[in-house]
């Protein structure tokens, strides 16, 4: 059992000094043993590649035993769906890498380079390119979207729907899971951004 040193005499005042410095220590010390780490997360997009790195960071996070919150706004509420219908677009991702999960090593091994323009406009490559990346995940045995998504939720991950993205969309609360933790706006959220020791946006 810890003991608080006995306060010194008024008039030694370096050995007063001496005192406070321990004690400050030692509270700062014991406040920061206690502190658990928070983090929140912004989810805005709705396609199957940005839908990991969310779900990956949140679900890690709270795996530490951080307190962790993700707002999905806009696009990224399609992350929330009951029926997920996720695709891959080169759109606006030139960096996209082209490999086949499939064929023989020396055909797996190699980078494609299609420009982003032809990805663009080939017919049903949006298509072929989700399928391909699908296949990829399975083949390296990465968890899905649903799996990262239900095992966020068991380890308390608040899940946080933007309320004017939904109204501005149309959409109805029955077209999501019944893990939501809150259905508000910004200025709900960002008060709990504010205190969180990391903030993503994604």
């Amino acid at each position: 059992m810890n003991t608080v040193p006995a306060i010194p005499p008024m008039d030694d005042l370096n050995a007063l000094n001496d005192w406070f410095d321990r004690r400050f220590d030692e509270r700062l010390a014991a406040r920061e043993a206690a502190h658990v780490p928070s983090m929140t997360i912004i989810a805005t997009k709705g396609t199957l590649d940005q839908a990991y790195p969310p779900f990956i960071l949140a679900s890690t996070g709270a795996a530490l035993g951080w307190d962790v919150s993700i707002f999905f706004t806009f696009y990224g509420l399609e992350l929330l769906k009951k029926h997920l219908n996720l695709r891959v677009t080169p759109l606006g991702n030139p960096a996209m890498p082209m490999k086949l999960p499939v064929g023989p090593q020396w055909l797996r091994d190699m980078e494609m380079d299609i420009p982003t323009s032809v990805m663009a406009i080939t017919p049903g490559f949006e298509g072929f390119t989700s399928r391909l990346f699908k296949k990829g995940l399975q083949a390296k045995g990465v968890a899905s979207i649903e799996e990262l998504r239900e095992l966020s939720v068991e380890a308390e991950v608040r899940m946080v729907a933007c309320q004017m993205t939904v109204d501005l969309f149309g959409w109805k609360r029955r077209d999501f899971i019944d893990d939501i933790d809150d259905w508000v706006g910004a200025a709900s959220f960002l008060p709990r951004a504010l205190t969180a020791d990391v903030n993503l946006f994604v």
